[in-house]
């Protein structure tokens, strides 16, 4: 039996990996706050 979720990584790192938050500016407003680790 195959569970309901099944999670696609391509899917999810469209919409939270690093690209995306480049696409939201919020890399942008980190960054210029000073902040080390930027996104996962």
């Amino acid at each position: 039996m195959k569970r309901t979720f099944q999670p696609s990584k391509r899917k999810e790192k469209k919409k939270h990996g690093f690209f995306a938050r480049l696409k939201a500016k919020l890399l942008k407003k980190k960054r210029a706050k000073g902040r080390k680790k930027l996104s996962k």
